[in-house]
């Protein structure tokens, strides 16, 4: 194997590595349901309707996130025993490519839903929302380390917000 390859095959090593311990800190940590917490209900007058129907949403949605979220979970464990046992670049690509098309399917079924829900609410909630989850941002409670292990403001370690799909620190922000 030539160096270049070396370099490349431990950039991939490395960035799946990060992946991983992301995505368990992701299992750890349950989703922010916004639409069952009294404080985002009153401040933004959701009506006990579109409560239901945003749940529905999420409800329904759920089994398939689960699945795609196994789906990825599995493909990524297969791309990590590749990575300790296996030379061939080729299989190891294609193992990549089955890792990453998970993880595109489980983002884009995620955001349909959060784009179905927000269609529940009025124009005016939806930027209400946005300005909601500006405030946690800003007071740490959705903000998604970068790095795993980076640290709030306040010394403590972050879990990453759920509710968003992992995407890079300037584009973390909410899909409202």
């Amino acid at each position: 194997m030539t160096s270049s390859c070396t370099s490349r095959l431990l950039a991939v090593v490395l960035l799946a590595g990060l992946a991983t311990v992301e995505l368990a800190a992701s299992q750890a940590q349950q989703p922010f349901s916004w639409w069952r917490s009294e404080e985002f209900k009153k401040e933004l007058r959701l009506t006990t309707d579109q409560v239901t129907r945003i749940d529905k949403i999420f409800e329904s949605t759920r089994p398939e996130l689960r699945q795609e979220m196994d789906e990825l979970t599995r493909y990524d464990a297969k791309f990590q025993k590749l990575i300790e046992t296996s030379t061939d670049e080729a299989l190891i690509a294609r193992q990549i490519d089955r890792v990453e098309t998970a993880r595109a399917n489980l983002n884009k079924t995620r955001s349909l839903m959060i784009a179905r829900m927000r269609l529940v609410l009025t124009a005016d909630q939806r930027v209400r929302l946005k300005e909601l989850y500006e405030r946690r941002e800003s007071q740490g409670q959705n903000r998604r380390p970068s790095q795993p292990g980076v640290e709030s403001r306040d010394g403590r370690r972050q879990a990453p917000d759920t509710t968003k799909p992992p995407v890079p620190e300037s584009r973390n922000r909410p899909g409202f």
